[in-house]
């Protein structure tokens, strides 16, 4: 799997049927599925392996959906159903998958731009070349471009400072005191991990609803997927009220300061150097921060309509208004499981469906343009002659 191959696809034709982009689990899973369609595709991802963003996260990081809801279509999770995968594991897993398929992955592929091109084909600009396809779907996931607030730049330049996305390890954060922004499920994790090392204070802006990861000796992913509350979908009641907030897995401030001695904090609002002050006047010097702060989208390499007035993409379960594109992965695409790899499957089952149906409905007009290109040959060579 790498960019100077060229496979049973013939990515090299130039034109494909469809192109996927991001070769994180999204991609994969609809390749997968694309694959058994029998398509003439290629997934494009933009580093030099597969899964970056996983290999970006920390070393430690433990999934908190356990192994038998950690896998994707057609290939299950290795080791103890009810344990729970660690970062690397994750990582073998994916690549496993991409190899036990046949994937058709091509590393360094950077798509630059996404645009129509002649003959209502999608052009794109990837990796130095250009390719067309008659649909694509973007699976670039929810974890795309760090956002770190502007506080950061009134912080003293020789200060210790890194997005949760650059942080590996405990022993790479000076030693003192260390603040971790953000109340979210990788805030509380990281904190707690320096907590054996470091002094650790944790600011939190929202408050988010804590969930013990089990339940009446039962992991919280048996009772969500039993009771079927991860099937309730963005458009439902329930569905709109749990997509406004998210969750702690795991973790809670309670937890924090009694078992972990993390010193809880409320909104960050103001820095100067090595001080920080925080929302409710009380001020601390700081040896190190971690900005656990989430990631934002970035589509600015589409130049097709994709996006509504709030700024996010318009689409329908990951279907366009842009005929023949779609997204996969996106957080609460259709349901709380749509961005986890172990519920991904159905979303990517019925955007392969849809990808079928498309392609059998434009089938005639494409064997029109075939017909009349032929001809047109056939024109060109009777006059030469």
């Amino acid at each position: 799997m790498n960019s100077d191959s060229t496979d049973s696809h013939d990515s090299s034709a130039q034109h494909l049927d469809l192109a996927v982009i991001g070769g994180g689990q999204a991609g994969l899973a609809i390749g997968h599925l694309l694959s058994r369609q029998g398509r003439r595709f290629v997934i494009l991802e933009r580093a030099n392996e597969i899964a970056p963003a996983w290999r970006e996260r920390w070393d430690s990081l433990t999934l908190f959906t356990p192994r038998r809801y950690s896998a994707l279509p057609g290939l299950p999770f290795p080791g103890d159903p009810d344990g729970y995968p660690t970062r690397d594991e994750v990582i073998a897993y994916l690549e496993n998958y991409a190899e036990s398929f046949g994937l058709p992955v091509e590393l360094n592929g950077d798509v630059e731009e996404l645009d129509r091109g002649g003959g209502g084909s999608f052009r794109l600009e990837a990796g130095g070349r250009a390719i067309t396809a008659d649909q694509v779907v973007v699976a670039t996931g929810p974890f795309q471009t760090a956002y770190v607030p502007k506080l950061n730049e009134k912080l003293s330049g020789d200060l210790f400072q890194t997005h949760a996305v650059g942080y590996r390890q405990p022993g790479a954060v000076p030693t003192g005191t260390v603040l971790v922004v953000g109340g979210g499920n990788t805030g509380f994790q990281i904190a707690k991990e320096l907590s054996a090392t470091h002094r650790v204070v944790l600011s939190i802006g929202s408050q988010q609803k804590p969930l013990p990861q089990r339940v009446l000796g039962r992991d919280l992913f048996w009772w969500l997927t039993k009771t079927r509350l991860l099937n309730k979908t963005v458009d439902s009641r329930l569905g709109r009220k749990l997509g406004m907030r998210d969750t702690l897995i795991g973790s809670s401030p309670g937890e924090m300061t009694k078992r972990y001695g993390v010193q809880l904090k409320p909104r960050l609002v103001d820095a100067e150097g090595r001080r920080v002050r925080f929302e409710d006047g009380s001020e601390l010097e700081v040896d190190a921060v971690i900005w656990a702060t989430g990631y934002r989208s970035d589509y600015s390499w589409i130049k097709l309509p994709i996006l509504g007035e709030d700024g996010r993409v318009r689409h329908r379960r990951g279907v366009t208004d842009v005929p023949g594109l779609y997204f996969l992965g996106l957080t609460w695409q259709h349901t709380r499981g749509s961005a986890l790899i172990g519920f991904i499957k159905d979303d990517a089952e019925f955007i392969a469906e849809k990808i079928a149906q498309y392609q059998q409905s434009q089938e005639p007009a494409q064997a029109r343009r075939a017909v009349g290109a032929g001809a047109a040959s056939e024109a060109r060579s009777s006059e030469r002659s």
